[in-house]
């Protein structure tokens, strides 16, 4: 973990394609410990190639190598695998009053693309876990709805991303223009939701997104 965070310091200042002056005093008090343990571990990580050090009298210069970067880079993938591993968690909450009419539009095709009568309604979580809903779905492909127009009004695309609820399939449809902030997820399902899982607002409930 000190090797993570000694990369990270000088990350932060500034140590990627450059070399930064920085004091093994202001290290060891980034990381909360002696110079000499901080000493220990700069000669330990330029043996493994993570960082170049060079002295200039008094002077201490410091950048990370690209296998540096690397180790960053591997150790961000390996967070995120497990962060983002298609699971969310939020908050019930009510929505505007808008579902149903959308719903009741995109109705043939929610039932021609994602294979259910969608309950003319949805339900709407914000999300505590992860930061936004982008954040969740980057990683997963879409069902795409395609847009349409009727009666003079168009329709934007919408993508779906099927899902599963305490074992109820649905899918959280993002429409092509929406105002919903990236914190709240629509969810349409086959059945009323709330009334199927017993829930309210601020309850807390967990959404898996399916591949």
């Amino acid at each position: 973990m000190k090797k993570l965070n000694l990369l990270l310091i000088l990350v932060k200042k500034g140590a990627v394609g450059e070399k930064v002056r920085i004091t093994i005093r202001e290290l060891a008090d980034g990381l909360k410990t002696s110079p000499q343990s901080v000493l220990r571990l700069l000669e330990a990580m330029e043996v493994e190639g993570l960082l170049k050090r060079e002295t200039e009298g008094k002077k201490t210069y410091m950048e990370l190598t690209p296998e540096g970067l690397r180790f960053l880079e591997d150790v961000c993938d390996r967070i995120s695998s497990v962060l983002y591993n298609g699971v969310i968690l939020g908050e019930v909450v009510s929505g505007i009053g808008e579902g149903a009419y959308y719903v009741k539009q995109y109705a043939p095709l929610i039932r021609e693309y994602l294979g259910f009568d969608p309950y003319p309604g949805t339900l709407n979580i914000r999300v505590i876990f992860p930061k936004t809903i982008f954040d969740a779905l980057c990683n997963v492909r879409p069902v795409i709805l395609p847009g349409f127009t009727k009666e003079g009004r168009t329709f934007g695309d919408v993508r779906a991303y099927p899902v599963r609820i305490r074992g109820l399939e649905g899918a959280i449809v993002v429409p092509s223009r929406t105002i919903h902030p990236p914190k709240i997820a629509e969810i349409v399902a086959p059945a009323y939701l709330r009334e199927e899982l017993n829930i309210r607002d601020g309850d807390l409930i967990k959404v898996t997104v399916r591949e």
